[in-house]
């Protein structure tokens, strides 16, 4: 096992920062579309997921890009990459 390397797959997503109000976390809200398999019907669906952002910059409303990282706390793994857009 020594020898070999373990490949990590890092997850990204893009989605809206929902909430800001918590130090050092945001919470995201990432919206998928996917095909209704009855009515073959395109679905929108939303997923919150909590991100880790160390210096406080992002607002809600914001637009940011989130990868997969080692856990930081018990509903926290995921940690701010860049901020695509900022709110109006």
């Amino acid at each position: 096992m020594s020898n070999q390397v373990k490949n990590k797959i890092i997850k990204s997503m893009i989605g809206v920062v929902k909430s800001d109000k918590m130090d050092k976390t945001i919470v995201v809200s990432v919206e998928y579309k996917y095909l209704h398999p009855l009515y073959k019907k395109y679905v929108k669906k939303t997923k919150k997921f909590k991100a880790h952002d160390e210096n406080n910059e992002c607002k809600e409303g914001d637009t940011v890009m989130i990868e997969s990282s080692r856990p930081i706390s018990k509903e926290k793994c995921w940690k701010l990459v860049k901020i695509i857009s900022k709110a109006k």
